[in-house]
């Protein structure tokens, strides 16, 4: 799979610890993206990613932190924010 798209954004699982993004795509069904909203994470939602274990992420929105494995971290389209 293509981590680019032509709006620079990168799959979740290749953005480095440390770094802000927004969350510009769901590339999964609707069970995914309701599994997601569960744990406060949908598009448009800015993250902070906290630590990268090997394709595995944990990331923080509002307050919460939130571990994702690679199959789903590499199912999300992020736009890095610059701060």
């Amino acid at each position: 799979m293509d981590t680019a798209t032509l709006d620079n954004s990168i799959t979740l699982d290749h953005i480095p610890a440390g770094q802000q993004a927004r969350i510009t795509k769901i590339q999964g069904d609707k069970g995914l993206a309701r599994r997601l909203l569960g744990l406060g994470l949908r598009v448009g939602s800015e993250i902070s990613v906290l630590q990268q274990r090997n394709r595995g992420v944990v990331v923080a929105t509002a307050g919460t932190r939130v571990a994702l494995g690679s199959s789903i971290a590499d199912k999300l389209l992020m736009q890095p924010l610059i701060r």
